[in-house]
C-alpha cells in the first residue's frame, strides 16, 4: 500500500450493528503503522474525527488493481504537517482478497440498458443510481417494470475518458425494489456472470471517482 492511496473504512456500533463508511488516503508509513488523514463520512461529506481505539475494516486496490481488506483499529491521533490517524500495518496474512459482494460502490449516473433473460419484460433503457464490481442499482419509470428473481441482461455503458465509452454486458438477477423520496423507484441487481476485465474496469471506475470526488473536497 504506497502513500497516496485511497482506502474505505468502515465501522460498526457493537451495541446497534448500524456500519458507518469513510473514505481517506494513506499520506505516511512510518516504523509499523500506516498513518491516513482524516476520514470524511461518505454520506454527508464530512470529516470525522474517529476516536483511538476505535475498530475499523480497511478496503483498498492493490497494485494489481485486485480489492484487498483487513482489520484493525485507529492506534493513536498524529500531528504532522497534515493531521491524520495511524493504523497497526497488517501482516500479510491478514489480508484477504475480498469477494465479489464486498465490492466498493458508488453512487453515480451510468447509461444501461435492461433486457429480460426470460422474456418477462419489454427490454428498456435507464440509469444507475449506484454501481459496483459486484452489482448496480437503477431507476424504475414504476415498480412493476421488473420483480425480484428476475434474470436479465445488462448493457452498460462505461466512461473512461472524456467523450470516450466502454460498452459491455453482464447478466444478473433483480435481487430487491425500493422506494425512495418523491416516488422515485429503484431495482438493485447483482451480477451473475461478467469478463473479470470488465469487473476490474468497473472497480478502477469506482476508485477513480472516489478519487475526484476526494480531491475536490481538499481543494
Amino acid at each position: 500500500m504506497k502513500i497516496g492511496t485511497l482506502i474505505n473504512i468502515e465501522t460498526r456500533d457493537s451495541h446497534t450493528e448500524e456500519v458507518e463508511k469513510y473514505r481517506c488516503k494513506v499520506i505516511e508509513k512510518k516504523n509499523h503503522y500506516i498513518i491516513i488523514d482524516y476520514p470524511i463520512n461518505v454520506k454527508d461529506n464530512k470529516t470525522s474525527f474517529l476516536p483511538v481505539g476505535t475498530n475499523i475494516t480497511v478496503t483498498y486496490m492493490g497494485r494489481d488493481q485486485a480489492v484487498y481488506q483487513f482489520e484493525s483499529n485507529i492506534a493513536s491521533k498524529v500531528k504532522s504537517n497534515i493531521p491524520g490517524l495511524a493504523i497497526p500495518y497488517p501482516d500479510k496474512k491478514e489480508i484477504k482478497r475480498i469477494q465479489r459482494r464486498e465490492f466498493v460502490r458508488i453512487e453515480t449516473s451510468v447509461d444501461v440498458a435492461i433486457h429480460s433473460l426470460e422474456h418477462s419484460f419489454p427490454a428498456f433503457a435507464t440509469v444507475t443510481t449506484d454501481i459496483s464490481g459486484g452489482g448496480l442499482s437503477i431507476l424504475l419509470k414504476h415498480e412493476k417494470m421488473v420483480a425480484v428473481g428476475d434474470k436479465i441482461k445488462t448493457v452498460i455503458v462505461l466512461p473512461i475518458e472524456a467523450h470516450r465509452f466502454h460498452y459491455m454486458i453482464a447478466n444478473g438477477e433483480i435481487v430487491f425494489l425500493k422506494s425512495l423520496k418523491n416516488n422515485v423507484k429503484t431495482a438493485s441487481l447483482k451480477f451473475t456472470d461478467i469478463d473479470s476485465q470488465d469487473q476490474q474496469m468497473i472497480m478502477r471506475y469506482c476508485f477513480e471517482k472516489q478519487r475526484e470526488a476526494r480531491q475536490k473536497e481538499i481543494q
